[in-house]
């Protein structure tokens, strides 16, 4: 296994980890070890994708558990902000199904022979997810920092929708090809 495949795994291995520290309210700073967990994780994939084209070492494996992971991490981040009454449950619910439905575009793409590469909205909206996460995570309760969790939820969102139609847009012919 190379190191970038390794990094992916220990990236998976931090979710349980964010869990901990993010749902288990005896654990002292447990919500700022969650923050800084959680920001290791958001690193760790920007150095595993870096390791791996540098160094040409991209692998199935790679392709399949990268983003996995990072749906994974994002996922369970979700999860525990509607648990804390943080975030509307719906806006969860959109943004994950963003995440399942450019997933499943992208093996109707894998199986015409395609490889769709992430574009710069989706590139903004995973940037703009991280800093949300992290602040809502941490939950400072300051009026200031909530104000701007609130508008880092709702760019996001906006966000989400954007990048999710401007990937089904720019790729819709892999939808009607009959190969």
């Amino acid at each position: 296994m190379n190191l970038p495949n390794r990094i992916t795994i220990i990236r998976v291995f931090m979710i349980p980890l964010y869990l901990v520290f993010m749902l288990i309210p005896q654990i002292p700073y447990g919500r700022y070890i969650a923050g800084v967990v959680f920001v290791i994780a958001a690193l760790t994939d920007a150095l595993d994708g870096y390791i791996a084209r540098k160094h040409n070492l991209i692998t199935n494996f790679g392709k399949f558990m990268d983003p996995l992971a990072d749906k994974l991490l994002v996922c369970s981040a979700l999860i525990c902000f509607v648990e804390f009454h943080l975030m509307p449950g719906w806006i969860a619910i959109i943004i994950i199904a963003r995440e399942f439905i450019v997933s499943g575009f992208r093996l109707i793409a894998s199986d015409n022979g395609v490889v769709l590469a992430a574009g710069w909205w989706g590139k903004i909206k995973t940037n703009v997810q991280v800093v949300m996460s992290v602040m809502l995570t941490v939950n400072l309760d300051f009026a200031f920092i909530n104000v701007l969790e609130i508008i880092a939820i709702y760019l996001s969102l906006a966000l989400t929708i954007i990048s999710m139609m401007d990937y089904l847009i720019k790729n819709r012919r892999l939808l009607f090809n009959n190969k």
